[in-house]
């Protein structure tokens, strides 16, 4: 079929296999049709993915949050223009 989009070829390796073996259990009503279990795992690993990065950014953020402030009143007042002036330009 002519089309634009890239095509990939896949080698249905033991690991490869094994993926789609526990996909056509997870999705029965496609168990029949290989690459469209391909083609959804593939969407799933990348909602996954897509998941684990707003979760690392959730994690991030939050720990921000609770550092902000925290050191607060450790330096000295102008502590970093006179770290500055330590150092040539």
């Amino acid at each position: 079929m002519p089309t634009t989009r890239r095509r990939h070829m896949v080698t249905e390796t033991d690991d490869v296999a094994r993926a789609l073996d526990a996909a056509a259990r997870e999705w029965p009503d496609l168990a029949g049709d290989r690459p469209a279990l391909l083609r959804h795992l593939i969407a799933h690993g990348h909602d996954r993915l897509t998941a684990s990065a707003v979760e690392e950014l959730v994690r991030k953020r939050a720990a921000l949050t609770t550092l902000s402030g925290s050191m607060t009143g450790e330096y000295p007042t102008a502590y970093r223009d006179t770290l500055r002036r330590e150092w040539p330009e």
